[in-house]
């Protein structure tokens, strides 16, 4: 984000209809609408925020089909038949992108790569063979081997051949640009709150009470905010991943790289305006479940700083993923009974071909009536109830994280200082207090306004986190993610609440 431009989009100011409207300006929106265009859709695109600001601008950006050990588990416990069809999408998916950014001119730093899984303990080595021989007999190009260009000691590793890796802002913000020019509308800062069906089309309404009329729906807004059908509250949950670019006085090698083992690690470079930076990732845990986010950074500065001569670290950030119950992503009808109404969500960690191949996916759904993916993307895939373990294992953290949060108490020692947050009691209602770098308290209702689950602070991104289904917010009660579409409520009267914490309430 720091290194592109910010597109300027207008608000949704009068209501309007669209063939399809499309709810989430992030690379699934915005490749989705691009397809659609191609066969003449009207589309229009309606982002909460501002387009690629999202998970799309804080993705390390590989372009690859190596999505950590999958394809054996796929092929092992689901079928070979859907490990072929998730294959094929992110193979293709590969050379997709790199085909729409020649089409259409745009230079967005795409750079062909092998991609590696590495291990340094011997008991994934077997695991690594085994991924090496189902992925070659997938049709990838897959190769074991037992060196890896980082300075690593590994024992074993897996390398697919004609990956890539890129800038998704400088590759999607021109093609925004070209879809508007081809008559998609695009609208930021315009949050869905409702969506209904009226006389057999969709109606979605704004925070500001405009309304989108449309034909078909695709909902595209990472986690789905819309809970009445699906149930998908309770089979995504939530997983926030750290990142560190550095500077280093060595050359990356070139590649990029992923571990098998856990905590996992990520590396690749990035050419920027100054030189060279060197991306580090990693440190993942379920969004709201951390005591201390801070120490994720310093994990991956501390792994950094163990391979190369660290020089400096001018970037850092999180992300959040949305984790399905046996890894698959959630592409296609929304149920099997809404036929004009679609979602895209669950990628896991591999946002980008998913992405794309989510695009394809619903194009094809669309314009034809069926794709030959939708079996492996299927969100009513029959598959999923052999999965029914990670489902209850998933809804029993929901529940404990939701009555933990009922039961806990406010701070005794209320003293907050500038930069910390604690935990507070207010008329015998738990509530959140930040107090800024200038000493001015913010205190909010940390009630998700979601499905009632209790907040939790996170210190690293000054943010309350939601440990049930990923909702964050602001200190000051803003909305950062959904699935919550209504700010959490705040409470104003902050001189009473400073005599409160003085008199150690």
């Amino acid at each position: 984000m720091d290194s592109t431009p910010q597109p300027d989009y207008p608000v949704l100011n009068e209501d309007i209809k669209a063939d399809v409207a499309i709810i989430g300006g992030g690379i699934t929106g915005i490749a989705a609408a691009y397809m659609l265009n191609g066969h003449g859709v009207k589309t229009a695109i309606i982002e909460a925020d501002r387009i690629l600001q999202g998970t799309t601008g804080h993705t390390t950006a590989k372009i690859t089909s190596q999505h950590g050990l999958i394809y054996n588990k796929i092929k092992s416990t689901i079928s070979e038949e859907l490990a072929k069809q998730y294959a094929d999408a992110n193979e293709t998916a590969i050379h997709t992108i790199q085909k729409i950014a020649q089409e259409n001119g745009i230079d967005c730093d795409f750079v062909p790569q092998s991609a590696y899984i590495y291990t340094l303990q011997n008991q994934y080595v077997e695991q690594i063979s085994d991924e090496t021989t189902a992925a070659s007999s997938l049709g990838i190009k897959a190769h074991f081997v037992e060196e890896i260009p980082l300075p690593i000691p590994i024992k074993a590793a897996v390398r697919f051949d004609g990956q890539a890796q890129f800038h998704p802002r400088k590759f999607l913000i021109p093609l925004a640009e070209k879809l508007v020019q081809n008559g998609c509308q695009i609208y930021q800062q315009s949050r869905i709150v409702d969506l209904e069906e009226e006389n057999g089309k969709y109606v979605l309404t704004t925070n500001r009470k405009k309304r989108i009329t449309a034909e078909k729906v695709i909902i595209a807004s990472h986690y789905p905010f819309y809970n009445k059908p699906g149930m998908y509250f309770a089979r995504i949950y939530t997983e926030r991943s750290y990142v560190i670019a550095i500077r280093a006085k060595e050359e990356f090698p070139g590649g990029m790289y992923i571990s098998a083992e856990d905590p996992a690690r990520s590396l690749r470079n990035q050419m920027a305006e100054d030189g060279e930076l060197i991306i580090i990732g990693g440190e993942h845990h379920k969004t709201g479940q951390s005591d201390n986010t801070e120490k994720h950074y310093l994990a991956l500065a501390e792994f950094a700083d163990g391979i190369f001569t660290l020089e400096d670290i001018p970037y850092r950030w999180s992300t959040q993923d949305c984790m399905t119950l046996d890894d698959l992503p959630y592409v296609g009808h929304f149920t099997s009974d809404t036929p004009n109404l679609y979602v895209a969500t669950g990628y896991g960690k591999w946002g980008m071909t998913n992405s794309i191949a989510a695009a394809m996916i619903l194009r094809d759904l669309i314009i034809k009536g069926s794709s030959p993916w939708q079996d492996a993307y299927s969100p009513s895939r029959k598959t999923i109830s052999a999965q029914v373990k990670n489902f209850v294992v998933e809804n029993l953290n929901v529940a404990e994280n939701l009555i933990k949060g009922k039961l806990s108490s406010g701070e005794r020692d209320a003293d907050i200082k500038p930069g910390e947050a604690k935990i507070i009691v207010i008329d015998g209602r738990r509530a959140g207090a930040y107090r800024d770098e200038n000493g001015t308290l913010h205190v909010v209702n940390t009630t998700c306004t979601h499905m009632g689950c209790e907040l939790n602070w996170n210190q690293a991104e000054k943010s309350w986190d939601c440990p049930c289904h990923g909702s964050r917010f602001t200190y000051e009660g803003d909305i950062i993610e959904g699935p919550a579409v209504r700010p959490l409520d705040v409470h104003n009267d902050v001189n009473t609440i400073e005599k409160l914490i003085k008199e150690d309430f």
